[in-house]
């Protein structure tokens, strides 16, 4: 993959080059007013269905695309697939923003390859760190899915990848301890102030166990921990979603 260590196309310390696909003219009016007003963030464009937003992807080469999933023409869960699935170099980062947080969605925009996935509720700082997260080569998800994503898995045990109970056994004590952390949700610097360790160290323990554990992303991550047992689901509070 050509560009940067973390797969955007642009030089160090450009803006993060982002993709608006959403078929309400006033949502994207919202998102680029937002985005343009941080000075590491741009608005290189926008879509209103999911095919404008696969043509947009390939001929703007955008670092993310904030993507709506019900759109005309092409859903967002789709057009995310065929941008994925498209060989582009290097390909863009998709961060699923909507309204609807049905679990068959979230599913689906990871299966598809998304890297993050948040609520149009979501306050506007959170939204712009979401974008510096995915843009980073991190994968994020709003806390409530991600409840919901691991409750999925705990209760549901799948297969571990080929070999998967072997390369669990090879995992460092500091790679497990890691690995709970990501399943909790946790981000690297998170990890890192919990764990009295620096970012980049942190970011080489998750580098190694996607590796030794053959992920795409964190989010497989949660996954295999969750079915190797090696972290469980805090017991869901009243009046919690």
């Amino acid at each position: 993959m050509t560009g940067k260590a973390d797969g955007r196309a642009g030089a160090p310390g450009d803006p993060i080059r982002v993709l608006i696909a959403d078929d309400e003219a006033l949502v994207r009016a919202g998102f680029r007013v937002l985005v343009d007003s941080a000075p590491d963030l741009q608005v290189i464009g926008e879509a209103s269905d999911g095919v404008q937003a696969v043509r947009q992807a390939r001929a703007l080469k955008p670092d993310v695309v904030l993507m709506d999933i019900r759109m005309p023409v092409m859903h967002g869960l789709e057009a995310t697939k065929v941008i994925l699935d498209s060989g582009q170099d290097p390909l863009p980062r998709i961060l699923v923003v909507t309204t609807f947080d049905q679990d068959e969605h979230v599913f689906e925009a990871l299966r598809n390859g998304a890297s993050g996935f948040v609520l149009k509720d979501t306050p506007p700082e959170k939204l712009l760190e979401a974008i510096r997260v995915i843009a980073g080569g991190e994968a994020l998800l709003a806390p409530g899915i991600t409840r919901r994503l691991i409750a999925e898995f705990a209760s549901r045990p799948r297969p571990l990848p080929p070999a998967g109970d072997e390369v669990l056994a090879q995992l460092t004590e500091r790679e497990h301890e890691v690995l709970t952390l990501v399943a909790a949700g946790m981000s690297n610097a998170e990890i890192a102030a919990s764990m009295h360790l620096s970012v980049a160290t942190v970011k080489t323990h998750v580098s190694r166990l996607l590796t030794k554990l053959n992920s795409r992303d964190r989010v497989q991550l949660v996954v295999i921990a969750y079915q190797a047992g090696i972290a469980a689901p805090a017991p869901r509070q009243a009046g919690r979603d």
